[in-house]
């Protein structure tokens, strides 16, 4: 009789935590949203809200939120075999329209061929910088993430490539040591766990597609045409397309804080389906 009322104990504790846990995070996900709600025009805090966003249990320096949202695939595909896609935006706090490019695929990531993929998205990977005012590329510490990730040239190139060929310019301050940020740890950490089949990283401003991976090339999405830039000690290309061996795109919009027309983001998106559909289709089975 003992052993019943304590399971029975157990087992209310546990279910009165959950909403206790549900609560505590939508309302950090409403606080979070409404943060950017104020700082991007093009994104509504109720469009935000909706979202089913996922709260990292680390927070940033200046204590923001890290979150993030997962798409199930449900266009005929089991999520064993279906591809997995990762996205992520705002890398850079002062590239506005990676953030808000992000949210506008979110609008539209239930429709049509994307729903045969599985899809994790971050749409703001560093929110110190994004929140800061004005907005910086690097975060509260100072880093440039895209030059903090934990590739096998970090310890031998970055400094070295920082001082030598940005004259240590403090936009590109590669940190420490390789992985030293909270962001850069929480975004390998996706890369490990999801273990996607490719990456799309979306930046600004230099108008082009950057591309690093095994798989054909695409020569253009929308008007964003390829231009491969190569990759550099720490970054996220490095990391992901060269060290971890997963396709990455890098999408470099035209404008920081000007988004494209809805026309233009509308084919940049149709594109990069295609893109994906040609060349990760179910029928290549996944690495796991």
């Amino acid at each position: 009789m003992v052993r019943f009322h304590l399971v029975r104990c157990v087992l209310f504790a546990s279910l009165a935590v959950q909403p206790l846990v549900a609560h505590a995070e939508t309302t950090v996900v409403a606080s979070w949203c409404a943060q950017l709600g104020a700082r991007l025009h093009s994104v509504s805090t109720e469009a935000c809200r909706v979202q089913n966003f996922i709260v990292a249990p680390d927070r940033t320096v200046n204590g923001h939120a890290l979150v993030s949202r997962d798409i199930a695939a449900r266009g005929g595909q089991s999520s064993a075999s279906a591809k997995r896609i990762l996205v992520i935006g705002g890398i850079h706090g002062d590239e506005l329209t990676s953030v808000s490019t992000v949210f506008r695929w979110l609008s539209w990531i239930d429709q049509s061929d994307a729903l045969n993929y599985q899809w994790r998205v971050i749409p703001v990977a560093n929110p110190d910088g994004l929140f800061a005012r004005p907005s910086t590329r690097v975060n509260a510490n100072g880093v440039d993430i895209n030059r903090n990730f934990e590739t096998p040239d970090w310890e031998k190139d970055a400094k070295t490539y920082w001082v030598g060929r940005t004259h240590s310019d403090p936009r590109r301050d590669p940190g420490k040591n390789a992985g030293s940020e909270i962001e850069t740890r929480w975004l390998e950490g996706h890369v490990e766990e999801f273990q996607p089949d490719l990456v799309v990283s979306v930046h600004a401003p230099y108008n082009l597609l950057d591309y690093d991976g095994s798989v054909p090339e695409p020569t253009r999405f929308g008007r964003l045409h390829l231009n491969r830039l190569g990759v550099y000690p720490g970054s996220m290309g490095n990391y992901s397309g060269v060290f971890k061996q997963i396709p990455i795109i890098t999408i470099e919009l035209p404008n920081a804080t000007t988004m494209p027309s809805l026309s233009d983001q509308r084919a940049m998106w149709d594109d990069m389906l295609k893109w994906i559909k040609r060349n990760f289709s179910s029928s290549n089975q996944r690495r796991d």
